[in-house]
């Protein structure tokens, strides 16, 4: 494993409705995905440093990403993916309910404009939402699909 390599970890929250399992995924922030849809969409995650399970590293990135403390429960692990950029993405599948109106988002700073010498400040998740697989399918970034794939799977 080369020193540049990039990990990230997060859950997967789902949910059994009367159409069927429903997913929870958040609208990447800041000025990149602003007018994006399909393809900016993730399940609530963030990087970790080599030593840090990545278990506790999933819990960590969703209090920080959703401003909300994890949902207890049996954890389903869905595995690695490896995103288009060479970041490895591991997850694991709770089933578990949420408002998403209930959400604090956490916030990166970043210059924008670009070369403008300002720095401004954007949310992690810049909207969080539940979708039904189809929709999620057609939404979530490329790689991470494989995750309702294995979640579909996993909870039959």
């Amino acid at each position: 494993m080369s020193a540049r390599a990039r990990h990230s970890a997060g859950l997967l929250l789902f949910r059994r409705t009367e159409h069927g399992p429903e997913v929870l995924l958040g609208h990447m922030g800041g000025p990149f995905f602003a007018r994006r849809d399909a393809g900016a969409w993730t399940l609530p995650k963030g990087e970790y440093e080599p030593g840090e399970p990545s278990w506790d590293a999933a819990r960590r990135e969703f209090q920080e990403e959703l401003g909300l403390p994890p949902p207890d429960g049996q954890a389903l692990p869905l595995g690695e993916v490896r995103q288009a950029g060479g970041k490895t993405v591991t997850a694991w599948a709770l089933e578990a309910d949420l408002d998403p109106a209930t959400v604090v988002p956490g916030t990166f700073t970043m210059e924008w404009p670009p070369r403008s010498g300002q720095l401004k400040e954007f949310p992690e998740l810049d909207r969080v939402e539940w979708f039904g697989l189809d929709r999620a399918r057609d939404l979530i970034v490329k790689a991470q699909a494989a995750f309702l794939d294995r979640l579909v799977e996993h909870s039959g």
